[in-house]
């Protein structure tokens, strides 16, 4: 039997960002019991508690199960002791991703508020850098051309090579992540040969986890115009790319393309908008909402929300319209290049426990 290393410093942790009093929890089960998506195989959240309450954080930190839960909330509103396991289950995978940060000052950066200025302050410095270095770090005369404030192969290339560059030292941590699941939870003998990609695809692309935790629909709903929303307008900014490529941008709003960007636009605003409504008005669907969590809705929203006035900026011929882009531009960076330190990076992490998770049949 290996050693019991509790860790205080941990466990006080859990407790503060969940409000969770975890000493309060008696292990009677009824987490697990009406959990609709634990494995009937070693189910969770109840283990977890066990291991929340010693303050195991090798045990909890690289558990698969943790990214199974949904955070339906069930176990929360059964807890006879109001322990609330499922704000627990948020704050680990919240702690995940500061541990799994290569290098760990990143998610040490955008987990923290007092680190917002520092994380704001990379982009803004680097892009004005990067103008500068252009020789277009002025207002252009004459009709809003955003070409001539930030030559878009410039843009294109400097952003990409950079992306590429955080999404690599992300992949070190998934990679440490990965070595930690199949630690705590190892595959059985003849299991976890294959990786069923086609099979977790279906499953993040339907949402029908979320499906099974049938009282949070709404939930659901949320989660699927958010991320198809995103999804979109991904798709329309490399269609973006090639036309600045072949010399067919700026897009007349007439572009099929252009009008599919609205439409993503549309999708995310009346997603985040159920988020913040039921963060704000209904804890029991969403839980104890964190910093984590609102810089994810916040940052989201900033970008759309400049993305949109950038467009109608374009073509209105606003004053302001390179100030817009310049913001959009930061927007863009905080989203896209932070994504796998912040909470949106569950996409990263999930479908990678999901993957293992499926690989050793464990559903």
């Amino acid at each position: 039997m290996g050693h019991i290393r509790p860790d205080i410093q941990f466990k006080k942790e859990l407790g503060r960002l969940s409000g969770s009093k975890l000493n309060q929890c008696m292990q009677c089960g009824s987490c697990s019991a009406v959990c609709s998506l634990a494995p009937a195989e070693r189910p969770f959240p109840r283990k977890e508690m066990i291991w929340a309450g010693w303050g195991l954080k090798d045990k909890l930190i690289g558990n698969v199960d943790v990214w199974l839960c949904h955070q339906c909330g069930d176990c929360s509103t059964y807890c006879p002791r109001d322990v609330k396991p499922a704000d627990v289950i948020s704050v680990v995978r919240q702690q995940s991703y500061m541990h799994y940060a290569r290098p760990r000052f990143l998610g040490k950066m955008l987990s923290s508020p007092a680190w917002l200025p520092v994380a704001l302050a990379i982009p803004v410095a680097v892009i004005m850098a990067i103008l500068i270095f252009a020789g277009t770090f002025r207002i252009p005369e004459g009709p809003v051309d955003y070409s001539a404030f930030f030559p878009h192969a410039l843009l294109n290339s400097t952003f990409s090579v950079l992306t590429l560059f955080f999404y690599l030292l992300a992949a070190l941590g998934i990679g440490k992540f990965w070595k930690d699941m199949k630690r705590i939870t190892p595959a059985g003998e003849g299991v976890g040969k294959k990786l069923p990609f086609f099979k977790v695809l279906g499953e993040i692309l339907s949402h029908s986890q979320f499906s099974a935790c049938g009282s949070r629909s709404i939930r659901k709903l949320a989660h699927m115009l958010v991320f198809f929303g995103f999804a979109l307008l991904i798709l329309v900014t490399l269609y973006a790319i090639w036309a600045t490529v072949t010399h067919n941008y700026p897009l007349p709003i007439s572009n099929p393309f252009k009008i599919l960007g609205n439409v993503a636009s549309l999708m995310i605003y009346s997603g985040l908008g159920v988020m913040v409504f039921q963060r704000l008005f209904n804890r029991k669907v969403f839980g104890k909402s964190s910093y984590s969590d609102w810089l994810l809705l916040g940052a989201v929203a900033l970008l759309t929300l400049s993305g949109t006035l950038v467009q109608l900026a374009r073509f209105g011929n606003w004053d302001l319209a390179y100030h817009l882009y310049f913001f959009h531009l930061v927007a863009v960076w905080f989203v896209i290049m932070y994504l796998p330190f912040t909470k949106l990076g569950h996409i990263f992490y999930r479908t990678t426990a999901l993957l293992y998770a499926r690989s050793i049949g464990r559903k």
